[in-house]
């Protein structure tokens, strides 16, 4: 059985690939139409260390940046994303899982429908047990 390709929402960031960080002109440059600030409820930060997780969990949030690709790149940013992520869908020996959530558009309160990269459920366990929160849910206020 082959999957349905998945709709094309923006994407929500929240460490590496936002503005500023290591892996956001790596990645990021050219392929967007728009970039803004958002903030997505349910959420739970952990330092990697060196990049951050994202663990499904109520009462938290993060900040981050909710990234829309331009419509020619979109597939090619797509599968560039679940490269870096690791993330290979149905795979339990990925980091992340890309699922769709709603973020929150910082500059007016709209909300809207994106792809975010959270803990696989072995790795969110770990992180749950043992890892470090990064209590203000922002990764560029970790340091």
């Amino acid at each position: 059985m082959t999957l349905p390709p998945p709709p094309h929402l923006p994407f929500f960031v929240y460490g590496t690939l936002r503005p500023g960080e290591p892996n956001h002109d790596l990645f990021l440059r050219g392929r967007t139409a728009r970039e803004e600030p958002a903030r997505m409820s349910g959420l739970k930060l952990y330092d990697g260390p060196g990049y951050p997780y994202a663990v499904e969990e109520s009462g938290g949030a993060v900040s981050g940046e909710l990234v829309t690709a331009r419509p020619q790149a979109y597939g090619e940013l797509l599968a560039a994303l679940d490269q870096l992520e690791n993330c290979v869908p149905g795979d339990p020996r990925s980091l992340y899982d890309r699922v769709a959530r709603q973020a929150v558009r910082e500059s007016d309160g709209t909300p809207v429908r994106a792809w975010v990269y959270v803990a696989a459920p072995a790795v969110a366990a770990r992180l749950r047990a043992r890892g470090t929160p990064i209590e203000s849910g922002d990764w560029l206020t970790r340091r």
